[in-house]
């Protein structure tokens, strides 16, 4: 199998909730698409929050700034051929409305969970925790998280398997003509 792509950037930014399967599949997607000698890098929402966002907390507009930050890396590696997997809570439809705006090529992945079912693989902790007040501001359970309206995809990640939700993505990639899989 060989794979093409267009010289034009690409973001693939997966938004959900926390246990939604946003980093699964994002490395799903990133393991196929180096599989086929493709340019590609993952900007993970612990990562980032280790890494590049050491030092923000949760309020609306550290969560802003931390995903601002995300977009401007993301696109910085997208306009030099690296197709960019985002995996983010992004919990505002307006700031990734603002994300979308700010490149050419941007996909939106809606990984939808119920919130029933992110916390049955919570294995960290993290929803218990908020429920008892242990964690303030976490989204789903004290602070919002808005699902995008009009998304390119949705991964129904309770009823999908990983590699169901990662062809999903590819297919659009291929329709899009930043993938050919031949």
């Amino acid at each position: 199998m060989s794979i093409l792509y267009s010289e034009n950037d690409m973001i693939v930014w997966l938004t959900g909730l926390s246990g939604a399967g946003k980093t699964t599949i994002a490395k799903g997607l990133q393991d196929l698409i180096i599989k086929m000698s493709v340019n590609v890098e993952m900007l993970d929402g612990d990562c980032v929050r280790t890494h590049l966002s050491q030092g923000l907390g949760y309020s609306k507009n550290d969560r802003d700034m931390n995903i601002r930050r995300v977009g401007y890396v993301a696109n910085l590696l997208s306009r030099n051929g690296v197709i960019v997997i985002v995996a983010l809570i992004s919990p505002y439809r307006y700031i990734r409305d603002e994300m979308r705006s700010t490149t050419n090529n941007f996909l939106e992945v809606y990984v939808n969970a119920s919130i029933e079912v992110c916390e049955s693989r919570d294995v960290k902790g993290l929803y218990a925790a908020a429920r008892s007040g242990k964690i303030k501001d976490f989204t789903g359970i004290d602070a919002p998280y808005e699902p995008p309206l009009t998304p390119d995809i949705i991964c129904f990640t309770h009823q999908e398997s990983v590699e169901e939700s990662v062809l999903k993505i590819v297919r659009i990639l291929e329709e899009r003509n930043f993938l050919s899989v031949k």
